[in-house]
């Protein structure tokens, strides 16, 4: 689910995915509009494989559990890091 493998495409992968939400937080947005703005970016990519809600949820809690994102005022943002 994390990684592709044979039954889950490159483009679908909860890291890949992720990685897409992580472009999109460039400027902070409400959860519909992430989810608006990823499946623009995958649109104008080419990117035809389905993107349910669902794991796009699977992969905004994986980037949350690996501390990459935040909720403030209802919008989600990209979490910063201090160095």
């Amino acid at each position: 689910m994390l990684l592709p493998s044979k039954a889950i495409p490159t483009d679908q992968a909860l890291l890949a995915v992720g990685a897409q939400i992580l472009i999109q937080l460039e400027r902070p947005g409400t959860v519909s509009v992430v989810w608006d703005r990823v499946l623009e970016w995958r649109s104008a990519r080419g990117m035809r494989s389905a993107l349910p809600f669902w794991w796009f949820s699977l992969a905004l809690d994986v980037l949350y559990a690996l501390g990459a994102v935040e909720q403030r005022n209802g919008e989600l943002m990209r979490k910063s890091r201090a160095a």
